[in-house]
C-alpha cells in the first residue's frame, strides 16, 4: 500500500509526522519512548524503528512490563544466576543478554516498580546489568525502545516513577495519535482490514455500505485500531452478503445497546449439612475466630455471619464442643 509505511497505515498529516520521527528515530542509536493509547499501534512503530535502524542485523527483543510481577521481572531482564532464589536450578539469560548487538523494547514501561527503575537507570546510563543474585557486572550493547498508554510525567509528580529515568528513556519521545484524531484514516484502515479478513474468512464481502462507515468515521474508538479491527471481524461474522451495513456493526458501537452479556448460573449451595460442617472445623481450626475462618473458607466475614445465623451456630459452643 502506499498509504502504509512499515506495515503502519496511514495518510493523515498526523501520521505522516509520525512516520518521518520513526525515520530519524532509527537514524539515531538514542533511546526512543512512544506513547499512545492503548490500540494505537506502539508495537508496529517500535518494529519499524527496529527494521529501519543499523541494529536491523542484531535481536529485536520484546518485554511486556505489566505482565509479570516484580521478581519475575527482574529475573526476566536480567538473568539470573544459578541458587539465585527457590527454584532457580541453573543460570539464565536475561532479556537485555539475549538482545546484545540489537533492540530491547520495553513495553508499557508504566508499570515497571520503582526498584526495577534504578536499574534499569543504571543500564542506561553504565551500559551494564547484573544477574539476579550475583554481584559481578556484565556489559551489554542494546539500543532502548520504550512505550506506555500512560501519563508518564503525571506518574512522576505521584512519586512512582522516577524523573531521571524518565529524560533517559525518551531522548526521542515519539506520540501515536489516537484514532479519534485522524478520522481521514478511517475508511483506508477499513478498506485494509476487510481485504485481510476476507482472506482468512473466505467470505465475499467485498466493501462497506456509506451508512456503515459513516457510523465508523464518527464512532469515538476508545479502543482505537485494535477496537476497529474487532469490529470489522465482528461484521464478517455477522453479515451474510457482499457488503457490510450498519445493522452488521457491533452494537456498542450503533448505539444499540452494550455486547450482550452472558449471565453467569448461579453457583449451587453445597448441602447444608456439608457447608456446616465445613464452617464448624474452620471455627474450630481457629478457636472461634470469625475473620480467620472466613479466610479458610474463602467467603467474606458478612457472608459467614449470615451463614452462621441460617445454620443456627452459637460460636462459643462450637468452641467448647
Amino acid at each position: 500500500l502506499e498509504e502504509s509505511f512499515e506495515g503502519i497505515i496511514g495518510k493523515s498529516p498526523a501520521m505522516q509526522q509520525v512516520f518521518d520521527l520513526i525515520g530519524s528515530a532509527a537514524d539515531s542509536d538514542a533511546p526512543v519512548a512512544i506513547y499512545g493509547e492503548s490500540g494505537t499501534g506502539k508495537e508496529l512503530a517500535a518494529t519499524a524503528i527496529h527494521r529501519l535502524g543499523s541494529r536491523s542485523h542484531g535481536p529485536f527483543v520484546k518485554v511486556n512490563c505489566a505482565a509479570l510481577n516484580e521478581s519475575l521481572l527482574e529475573s526476566e531482564l536480567f538473568g539470573h544466576v544459578k541458587g539465585a532464589f527457590t527454584g532457580a536450578d541453573r543460570n539464565r539469560k536475561g532479556r537485555f543478554e539475549a538482545a546484545a548487538g540489537g533492540d530491547i523494547f520495553l513495553d508499557e514501561i508504566g508499570d515497571i516498580p520503582l526498584s526495577t527503575q534504578a536499574k534499569l537507570l543504571r543500564v542506561l546510563q553504565e551500559k551494564e546489568i547484573e544477574k539476579v543474585g550475583d554481584h559481578n557486572p556484565l556489559s551489554i550493547d542494546v539500543r532502548f525502545i520504550t512505550a506506555t498508554n500512560k501519563d508518564l510525567k503525571q506518574l512522576m509528580e505521584e512519586g512512582r516513577f522516577r524523573e531521571d529515568l524518565y529524560y533517559r528513556v525518551g531522548v526521542i519521545p515519539i506520540y501515536l495519535p489516537p484514532l479519534r484524531e485522524r478520522p481521514e484514516d478511517i475508511p483506508l484502515l477499513i478498506d485494509t482490514f476487510i481485504s485481510r479478513i476476507r482472506l482468512k474468512s473466505h467470505k465475499t464481502i467485498t466493501g462497506m455500505d456509506k451508512g456503515a462507515l459513516d457510523t465508523l468515521v464518527n464512532y469515538r474508538w476508545p479502543g482505537n485500531i485494535r477496537e476497529l479491527i474487532n469490529a470489522i471481524e465482528y461484521a464478517f461474522v455477522i453479515c451474510t452478503g457482499d457488503e457490510i451495513r450498519r445493522k452488521h456493526l457491533p452494537p456498542g458501537i450503533t448505539g444499540k445497546g452494550g455486547y450482550p452479556v452472558l449471565k453467569r448460573p448461579k453457583r449451587r449451595e453445597p448441602e447444608s449439612s456439608e457447608a456446616k460442617g465445613r464452617i464448624l472445623a474452620a471455627l474450630k481450626q481457629t478457636g472461634g475466630n470469625k475473620t480467620e475462618a472466613a479466610k479458610i473458607l474463602g467467603i467474606s466475614r458478612v457472608t459467614l455471619w449470615k451463614r452462621l445465623k441460617d445454620y443456627q451456630i452459637q460460636v462459643d459452643r462450637t468452641i467448647r464442643g
